[in-house]
């Protein structure tokens, strides 16, 4: 028997995952939690053999509690609705063993989980074209990428050249190259362009 933990902070789909694999007979669900922190609480308590994770869930994300899973012999798949570059490398990096998008057939989940006992790994089409195609590359250097962190974080220009030791004048030039680069026209289009992608780490 396969023990599953399911984490999914949309109670309706918990719900509805939960009974749909319950129905397989080489299946059983023995935890459901509503957020990251819990399903790393439910994973060590009941030590399953897959944990299904969504990304965006509250008080810890599905990738965080991912990469504080890794090495545990629970085996990770996530499960969500974002098919983005930046998610798709944090969750390879975190040695997850699936990565399957929501709008998948549900026998497609039930197959996936069988394969991933078999020791391989499974990851939605898109996401594999998406990761090797270059538009999905971050073109932010890191000095680019701390000046757009700390726009995020709601710090002015004097603020960031403060705290990066530069002068206004250099900030502006900095901030100017990234909306030039994300194709955006101010910095509250750039924060956007860069959380949709999934960039920020």
């Amino acid at each position: 028997m396969i023990r599953i933990v399911i984490a999914e902070d949309q109670r309706m789909l918990l719900g509805a995952l939960g009974s749909l694999l319950d129905l397989e007979d080489d299946m059983e669900v023995v935890g459901k939690a509503r957020n990251g922190e819990e399903v790393i609480h439910l994973v060590r308590e009941h030590n399953p053999d897959i944990c299904i994770m969504d990304i965006e869930m509250p008080v810890k994300s599905g990738l965080d509690a991912a990469e504080e899973l890794k090495g545990h012999s629970c085996k990770v798949i996530i499960l969500t609705t974002f098919a983005r570059a930046g998610y798709f490398e944090r969750a390879r990096n975190a040695e997850v063993s699936g990565y399957l998008l929501k709008d998948s057939p549900s026998e497609e989940l039930a197959n996936s989980i069988r394969v991933i006992m078999d020791g391989r790994r499974v990851y939605a089409p898109e996401l594999i074209d998406m990761a090797y195609g270059t538009e999905n590359e971050n073109p932010l250097t890191e000095r680019e990428e701390q000046v757009i962190k700390l726009i995020a974080d709601g710090k002015n220009t004097k603020e960031i050249a403060d705290e990066l030791y530069l002068t206004t004048g250099t900030v502006r030039n900095y901030v100017s190259v990234i909306l030039d680069k994300l194709n955006v026209s101010n910095r509250i289009e750039a924060i956007s362009r860069f959380k949709e992608k999934g960039w920020f780490k």
